[in-house]
């Protein structure tokens, strides 16, 4: 069997949803603490990971092209697509030396978000294994923009989270897209995680985006954009849903 895999950043590591290439069918999810170890596997066709792929070496007002265009069609749901800053502030370890990095390599200046720097160590472990011949089997994906996908190319009216806690209500939006979608409702309620690892958003997140990596596998994806920016280590910057 030919497997297909979303990837999603949790507390425990990543958590990975696994899908039949063929069929569709989710056949497992787990957390795996090394990124690494998802690519080791010679049975996963196609992986789909929320987290970016490529950064330029100086970062405009626009940021990445990927992230705008993926923005354009999200409505309310447009600031969960972060901006990336430039590779000089992503392998800063320290957060003042990353905002310097970032700010001196912008136009106009900008810092870098907590909430982007803590992302920092996870899109690092990515980018010293990607190469854009892995790229063939590797592709950046957004939780949002498969939503978004999902619903009709509709942006969600509801989101994940409120005040950085749980929002049931959007959560429950995204559960009914993802069983129309052909999810098993017992599998999206037979998974259990312990909240210290992942909260039910990963898990939801990852299915999301295990469903755009089959839509690659398929040919079917749309990417942001057409025609991707390549950075300085040529990897292609696109999101593909």
């Amino acid at each position: 069997m030919m497997l297909v895999a979303g990837v999603d950043g949790c507390p425990g590591g990543w958590m990975c949803v696994l899908l039949d290439a063929g069929t569709g069918a989710p056949v497992s999810a787990f957390i795996t603490p090394k990124f690494a170890a998802l690519i080791e596997r010679s049975d996963i066709s196609r992986i789909a990971v929320d987290i970016p792929i490529g950064a330029p070496d100086f970062v405009t007002r626009e940021g990445r092209v990927c992230d705008k265009t993926l923005r354009s069609v999200l409505g309310g749901r447009q600031s969960s697509v972060f901006a990336v800053p430039a590779r000089a502030a992503l392998e800063q370890a320290d957060y003042r030396a990353a905002c310097e990095a970032a700010f001196a390599r912008s136009d106009p200046p900008r810092k870098v978000s907590r909430q982007c720097y803590h992302l920092f160590p996870k899109i690092r472990e990515v980018d010293k294994l990607m190469s854009p011949q892995l790229q063939s089997r590797v592709s950046e994906c957004h939780p949002e923009g498969a939503f978004w996908a999902m619903n009709g190319r509709t942006a969600l009216e509801l989101p994940k989270k409120v005040k950085s806690k749980p929002y049931a209500p959007g959560l429950a939006e995204r559960r009914a897209l993802l069983i129309r979608a052909g999810f098993p409702e017992s599998f999206l309620e037979g998974q259990s995680f312990r909240r210290v690892e992942a909260g039910a958003d990963d898990f939801l997140d990852a299915c999301a985006c295990a469903w755009s990596a089959r839509r690659i596998f398929r040919d079917e994806a749309i990417a942001f954009p057409q025609d991707p920016q390549v950075d300085p280590n040529g990897l292609r910057m696109e999101i593909r849903v």
